[in-house]
């Protein structure tokens, strides 16, 4: 695949101008970070709401950055003429578009996975079943926006395939992802509550990841036809469905009491589902389909399945040498995500099942009733102990409550250093504990306490 340079920035990129520097330099491992700068990188100068980045371009250059992409005309780089450095009239832009030229240099096959809960784990669901075929390169951490899913593309090497997730909070975000990977097969998971604060309703969010079909030449669009907005959907347009309540393409049947394993309807028998919940295993359907329509055998997919790592703080089991059980699923929350957290804790054996929620964020003017929902899911699934972080949390604990909860097993907190302080006093040795709320609650740091 040819790489991208200087000559190639300047021509793609409207507006843009080589201070310094060598038109034939190769362009390749951009960091927008100087945190995690590596020698030889191209650092990007980004300004952001905070912060402008253009400003570490000296430290950049200390730590061995090979050349420099700025959008800041109003800084001093004469110092450094011996270094390549090029003016851009924005650099997220010049990101967008780098990406799109590397993504159509690169004639491969792109998975995009976009929905209101599950992308993260299907994602790496769907890039270790293709990881046993295929080399691949995924979206890691939190890169799905439109600064991370260019730097995703744009660190392509010599991968078959692409896996790249997608998320957004408002209309418009992720068309523009769409359109700079052009997906050739895109899945939606599940839509839910997340951002509803600035969509306003569920249809709304529909429309919103709908639009990844923006950048597609073919609409291949796998869905989950379980999800009521989803199967409305499918029901009226030429797509591939996965389910379990549904008949859909990928069904799966023979189910366990305890969702640990599972049959695909006229494909595949005794499928591992050490999740042990409903929304994992629809999780796995949805890369069981990604791998059939590019060539990964039922093998493949099993041991794939059997040696399955998912990304940080989702569902993550967190060692420790007092005896009880961690589970740090803290990344992110919504309604439905906290549903699926709360059927997972409900099926581990432990003496105690304690769940430790807090605040829901961007729920808008729906955030009470949504947390009080919260609540009535806690006293379903038998939770013993409810401990709630945060202001809005408290609404969980009045939805438990109103559940018929008893008063004495709910326990409410402000802040995450009072919660730990309880904790480290309350657990016991055989207790299992989950941890769950928005990522801006910051619940890990009481992890990082009681571990």
């Amino acid at each position: 695949m040819r790489e991208i340079y200087v000559k190639d920035l300047i021509r793609i990129v409207r507006g843009s101008k080589l201070l310094y520097g060598n038109m034939d330099m190769e362009l390749s491992d951009f960091c927008k970070d100087t945190r995690v700068l590596e020698k030889d990188d191209v650092y990007v100068g980004i300004r952001g709401e905070r912060f402008d980045g253009n400003v570490f371009f000296e430290k950049a250059i200390e730590l061995g950055a090979k050349a420099l992409i700025v959008d800041n005309p109003n800084l001093d780089y004469s110092k450094y003429s011996d270094k390549t450095i090029i003016l851009v009239p924005n650099s997220v832009y010049c990101l967008q578009e780098l990406a799109k030229y590397k993504r159509n240099l690169a004639g491969i096959p792109v998975i995009a996975i976009t929905g209101s809960v599950g992308k993260t784990t299907t994602k790496d669901m769907i890039a270790a079943v293709l990881s046993r075929k295929y080399k691949v390169l995924k979206t890691e951490g939190n890169y799905n926006n439109e600064i991370g899913l260019p730097l995703t593309v744009l660190g392509l090497k010599d991968e078959d395939i692409m896996v790249l997730e997608m998320g957004m909070s408002s209309f418009g975000e992720i068309s523009l992802l769409s359109k700079i990977t052009r997906p050739t097969i895109s899945v939606i998971t599940t839509i839910g509550s997340s951002h509803i604060e600035y969509l306003g309703s569920r249809e709304n969010i529909l429309k919103a990841k709908l639009e990844i079909l923006d950048g597609m030449d073919k609409k291949v669009l796998i869905v989950n036809n379980d999800n009521d907005l989803l199967h409305e959907y499918a029901n009226n347009h030429d797509v591939i469905t996965v389910g379990i309540d549904n008949d859909s393409d990928y069904r799966a049947i023979n189910i366990s009491s305890d969702y640990s394993s599972f049959d695909i309807d006229g494909h595949i028998s005794c499928v591992k589902n050490e999740y042990k919940n409903s929304a994992y295993l629809t999780n796995m359907l949805l890369a069981y389909a990604v791998g059939k329509m590019v060539g990964v055998s039922d093998t493949e997919f099993k041991e794939a399945i059997d040696k399955l790592s998912l990304t940080s703080k989702r569902l993550e089991n967190i060692p420790n040498d007092k005896g009880y059980i961690i589970i740090n699923d803290a990344y992110n929350a919504s309604q439905e995500s906290m549903s699926v957290a709360l059927e997972y804790l409900s099926r581990i054996e432990s003496k105690r099942k304690i769940a430790v929620l807090g605040d829901m964020l961007e729920l808008g003017t729906f955030s009470q009733e949504m947390h009080e929902n919260v609540g009535n899911m806690v006293y379903k699934n038998k939770i013993d102990i409810l401990i709630t972080v945060g202001d809005m949390a408290k609404y969980i604990a009045l939805g438990a409550k109103s559940s018929s909860m008893k008063e004495e097993n709910i326990y409410s907190f402000d802040n995450n250093l009072e919660c730990s302080n309880f904790l480290n006093k309350f657990l016991n040795k055989g207790d299992a504990i989950i941890f769950k709320a928005s990522n801006g609650m910051k619940l890990y740091e009481i992890i990082d306490m009681i571990k």
